[in-house]
């Protein structure tokens, strides 16, 4: 079970947040809720865009670094 945490937002964003509940006519609690999903996710997607790139990096061979020292034949 998670322990619950303090988030604390400076005033600034919470009167942007107040204003669009107010014109979006959504709950503050679901636009911030809304808002962290649509950020993990987007950390989320670089973590794996970095992780194909370092992989890739690793392994990224030309034809000739490849093949060399293999005998087919």
């Amino acid at each position: 079970m998670s322990e619950p945490i303090e988030i604390t937002f400076q005033q600034s964003i919470v009167d942007d947040l107040v204003a669009f509940s107010k014109i979006l006519h959504k709950d503050v609690n679901q636009m911030v809720q809304e808002a962290v999903e649509e950020y993990l996710s987007h950390q989320q997607q670089k973590l794996i865009e970095q992780s194909l790139y370092d992989d890739n990096a690793m392994t990224n061979l030309d034809y000739d670094e490849f093949w060399d020292g293999v005998d087919v034949g």
